[in-house]
């Protein structure tokens, strides 16, 4: 197993030789975990553990193969190594010996180290590969738990990213434990929602996650819709799915507070108000400036907008919003504020935008085919009394 798991790691490609790691490195981790499911992506986040001098040997690592050299904790002796694509990640060893490392990890399935030697061997103290053939998350010990609370939403992660089941075990644990999730970092929770809802599995793992309870202090309170991703492609989803999930999931103070960045929460607060618009008023209703201002604000994220209608109505919107020649679903102004200015001697200011977004509109739905309609709608615009 050992050998095969080599096979498929294929250190001949890595960024740096095998001999040039210290001698006495294993691999832990997500790497070899993902390496004995063979789902291994084409760069792997390689996870190392080293006898000592972690920060010391990437800073060597660094210099002498050209990548950066990144402090993660300098008071446990970890640090990341950069190199184009790749990232390896060194650790002193924590404990006594290996065993005692890997017995203080999350969950078995990341307690798992592969030796780095011609003839490599697993080391799994914790029964890890066999959670793994029984596609099962179970905790190490409850401690461990303790000791950093993320490990708490992690075990959803992984279930999403894995599709596996949590034990129960430990899911009790997690519901134990719930109130110290609050005292982690909020950008290391963010960076774990983000993971969860891009996972093939997360809307499992959301229904647990609102049965626990684990994120109660920033979840939204709004009606859970179901999400039909059936009618999109395999490009499009990655792209809707998460959005809408995210948006679903936390609040809008939620967001805040978890530190996302002002591109998502404005994705998601937009998402939001169109969501809860449709509830109110169906969009066939909207007036034509309603309507212009939903494709203004969605055209990037309408598949997502999309996701809890009917099939049909979805199909039918989606088709349309692929075409990018669809003058509605992907509005802009015929003229440039520059080109009104010369040709009606406007000067820059707020009545410069009122006739753009004019123009915009009268495009959108049909009324301005040309250069010279838009030119003649532009003049009719300027000369109707303020």
């Amino acid at each position: 197993m050992a050998c095969q798991l080599m096979t498929r790691l294929q250190p001949q490609r890595w960024p740096i030789p095998l001999n040039r790691l210290p001698t006495g490195t294993v691999l832990v981790g997500g790497a070899v975990r993902d390496g004995l499911l063979n789902r291994l992506p084409e760069h792997p986040d390689l996870d190392m553990v080293v006898p000592a001098d972690a920060l010391g040997q990437v800073r060597k690592l660094a210099q002498e193969f050209g990548g950066t050299c990144v402090v993660l904790d300098r008071d446990r002796d970890m640090a990341r190594l950069v190199l184009g694509r790749w990232t390896i990640d060194l650790a002193r060893q924590d404990g006594d010996d290996l065993t005692a490392d890997l017995l203080r990890r999350d969950y078995r399935i990341n307690a798992i180290a592969l030796t780095l030697k011609p003839q490599p061997q697993l080391l799994d103290p914790s029964g890890g590969i066999a959670d793994l053939r029984e596609q099962r998350i179970t905790a190490i010990h409850e401690q461990n738990l303790l000791d950093d609370p993320l490990r708490l939403l992690r075990a959803l992660r992984l279930s999403a990213e894995l599709s596996m089941t949590i034990d129960q075990g430990t899911l009790e644990m997690i519901a134990r434990h719930r109130h110290l999730l609050p005292k982690v970092a909020p950008e290391r929770i963010q960076a774990e929602l983000l993971k969860l809802v891009q996972a093939n599995n997360a809307d499992q793992a959301i229904h647990l996650l609102h049965s626990l309870k684990l994120i109660a202090s920033w979840s939204s309170d709004q009606p859970q819709r179901k999400l039909n991703a059936s009618a999109l492609t395999a490009d499009e989803q990655p792209l809707a799915l998460p959005l809408a999930r995210l948006t679903q999931l936390l609040s809008d103070q939620g967001m805040h507070d978890l530190r996302f960045s002002r591109k998502q929460i404005q994705r998601c607060l937009r998402l939001r108000a169109w969501w809860n618009r449709d509830q109110q008023q169906s969009v066939n209703n909207l007036t034509e400036r309603e309507r212009l201002k939903l494709h203004e604000e969605l055209e990037e994220d309408l598949p997502a907008f999309t996701l809890a209608w009917p099939i049909e109505r979805q199909k039918e919107w989606l088709r349309r919003w692929r075409d990018q020649d669809d003058i509605l679903f992907h509005p802009c102004a015929p003229l440039n504020g520059r080109t009104l200015q010369a040709e009606l001697g406007l000067r820059p200011g707020p009545r410069l935008g009122e006739l753009i977004h004019h123009l915009c509109l009268e495009r959108a739905f049909g009324r301005i085919r040309s250069h010279d309609d838009a030119i003649q709608c532009a003049r009719a615009w300027m000369n109707k009394p303020l």
